[in-house]
């Protein structure tokens, strides 16, 4: 049994030079687990704060202060660390020990854990196969919370390399149509600067409709056929353009607005015109009629719920009773623990809704959640194309591909 020896934490910065909140534990005095807290720009209003207050220091405190309380806990034991977190902090999102607290904490002691076991993650944390990878869903252009003015109100338009059949060659054809997209963007426009946004994507100077079209055409110069060898995703990010008063989605950086009609309707174009295979909050994050208005009429395409259900099953509950969503974004940190994202994953498993495993805007080079997307058996995981806290992830993927017990994509058929 992996025992709790010792706890420290710190301050350190995320890949935007944000200040975050890292925590190492150490089980049987030698195994070190260690995990830094993403966070995210664009952030649903019911998910786990980070800090204690806003403030990176006071949140730190409160973990120095209660540290001592985890000592000689079973450090694979989950549920037992959320216990000891929910005795500490009886608030019901975390805001009094802080999430990124709650994150940093839970994976360390996960990842010390696996060390002193010697398994894999992914193999502690679900004991039994099949263990299979998720298809990578790279970044390729965007704009909104990810990037300056200028750039598309829609935040990420992905790819998902549907037709490969080893990890290496879906990394292979992602970081490919990046490539190409570049090169499309620089016969586009004379001035572009190779601007990226946080997660490594093009942020050039273009609308939404064109940010579409550009990455379609670069999958089509690549010599690949889209909806059969790659396919598109969109993250509308759709609660940071709706207008609560006005009643309405505000493009703003294209110069125009959309009623919740329009917007189903303009979200409904693109998942026909181009084969989408990915939507993410297509609609704001408490409008699930619209959702489920969306889901029932597409049921080829994962209509896919961020800000909407913030890695949590009592969200996911809700969303039920509409029909709306048959995807979800796990993201550890919204939840607050490991125990609770797992308690998520369960739930949707249960539901038929297919999980796909993210990071953050603001990312460290960590690679905990390539685990965890085998781990919750995650049809994708969005990670980015480049940067090296994006990379990081899947390289981890790469190096996964060498256990026997990983067998290949899992099918991304719908349920």
């Amino acid at each position: 049994m992996p025992l709790i020896s010792s706890l420290s934490g710190r301050i350190v910065y995320n890949s935007r030079g944000s200040k975050s909140i890292e925590i190492d534990v150490i089980t049987d005095s030698k195994f070190l687990g260690r995990a830094c807290a993403p966070s995210g720009a664009s952030v649903g209003s019911h998910e786990v704060p980070s800090f204690v207050d806003n403030n990176p220091e006071l949140t730190l405190q409160r973990f120095e202060i209660n540290r001592a309380k985890f000592i000689g806990v079973d450090a694979s034991d989950s549920k037992a660390i959320n216990q000891i977190l929910r005795e500490i902090d009886n608030s019901k999102n975390y805001s009094g020990i802080g999430g990124s607290v709650a994150y940093g904490l839970s994976i360390a002691s996960a990842a010390s854990a696996s060390l002193s076991m010697e398994v894999p993650l992914f193999a502690m944390l679900k004991h039994h196969g099949p263990y299979r990878f998720p298809y990578p869903l790279g970044n390729i252009l965007g704009g909104g919370s990810h990037a300056g003015p200028g750039t598309p109100d829609i935040q990420e338009v992905l790819v998902c390399p549907i037709g490969s059949k080893t990890i290496s060659e879906a990394l292979e054809t992602n970081f490919k149509v990046h490539k190409d997209v570049r090169m499309l963007l620089e016969k586009k426009d004379k001035n572009f600067t190779y601007g990226r946004g946080d997660e490594g994507a093009w942020a050039p100077n273009v609308n939404n409709d064109e940010a579409v079209s550009i990455v379609a055409q670069a999958v089509e110069n690549a010599g690949m056929r889209l909806g059969k060898d790659i396919a598109l995703g969109i993250d509308f990010a759709s609660s940071s353009l709706w207008d609560p008063e006005r009643k309405i989605y505000d493009y703003s950086r294209q110069g125009l607005v959309r009623s919740t009609e329009e917007q189903i309707n303009f979200v409904q174009d693109l998942i026909k015109n181009y084969h989408l295979i990915y939507a993410e909050d297509p609609v704001n994050e408490d409008d699930f009629e619209s959702m489920a208005s969306l889901t029932k009429r597409n049921k080829n395409c994962f209509i896919t719920g961020d800000d909407m259900l913030v890695t949590s099953s009592e969200r996911v509950n809700e969303a039920l009773k509409y029909g709306a969503c048959n995807a979800a974004i796990l993201k550890v940190n919204q939840a607050g623990t490991l125990h609770d994202a797992l308690d998520f994953a369960n739930t949707c498993a249960e539901n038929n809704i297919g999980i796909i495993t993210s990071h953050r805007s603001g990312e460290s080079i960590d690679a905990h959640i390539s685990h965890i997307a085998i781990a919750t058996a995650s049809k994708m995981i969005k990670t980015g194309v480049v940067g090296g806290e994006r990379v990081s992830k899947l390289n981890e993927l790469l190096r996964l591909s060498e256990y026997d017990l990983i067998k290949g994509m899992i099918d991304l058929s719908f349920t």
